[in-house]
């Protein structure tokens, strides 16, 4: 069974510890999954912190968990050329793959609001997508519930997504 993340919630310098379950779709309710998604999301707080936003000031960080256990962090890298800029859950992917981790089963999205939610934008959905609409999306709950969380996923953000399916059949060599 992967690894996954316990830690008690917004806990200053408290390290996330193993656990015997795994963040799971089917275990959204769980306490357990409710621990995992807290560890996650300081995780990304952490990863907030070495945001380069400049421009925006809207720092984000991102925590993706792989289907191993392993936890790739990100966070947004701003240029004066604004299109150039890259967000902090496509950071985290690219960080991932870059290491050979193309399995993946959450991530969590934290912006300069501890309890304000933060959605990916469109093209962080996409490349989401890209490794699993069933993927866990973790953010804030929002003001209503301070330390909480809010769990979807990525399909759910991206319904019609485009996908490999969408593209011409190849023929040879694929």
């Amino acid at each position: 069974m992967p690894l996954c993340l316990r830690v008690s919630p917004c806990v200053p310098g408290r390290r996330a510890q193993p656990c015997e379950r795994t963040l799971t779709p089917e275990h959204v309710t769980t306490n357990d999954t409710q621990d995992q998604a807290l560890a996650l999301m300081e995780s990304a707080r952490a990863a907030r912190a070495h945001a380069y936003a400049p421009y925006s000031r809207f720092p984000v960080g991102a925590a993706l968990l792989a289907e191993d256990g392993t936890v790739f962090t990100g966070c947004n890298v701003e240029n004066a050329s604004y299109g150039l800029t890259n967000c902090a859950e496509r950071t985290a992917i690219f960080k991932a793959v870059s290491e050979g981790r193309t399995a993946f089963r959450a991530i969590a999205v934290v912006g300069p609001e501890d309890d304000l939610p933060c959605a990916p934008c469109g093209a962080c959905r996409q490349v989401l997508h890209e490794f699993g609409a069933e993927m866990l999306l973790i953010t804030p709950a929002g003001a209503h519930d301070p330390g909480g969380v809010v769990t979807t996923t990525v399909g759910a953000l991206l319904p019609g997504a485009f996908d490999g399916a969408s593209l011409p059949a190849r023929g040879g060599d694929a």
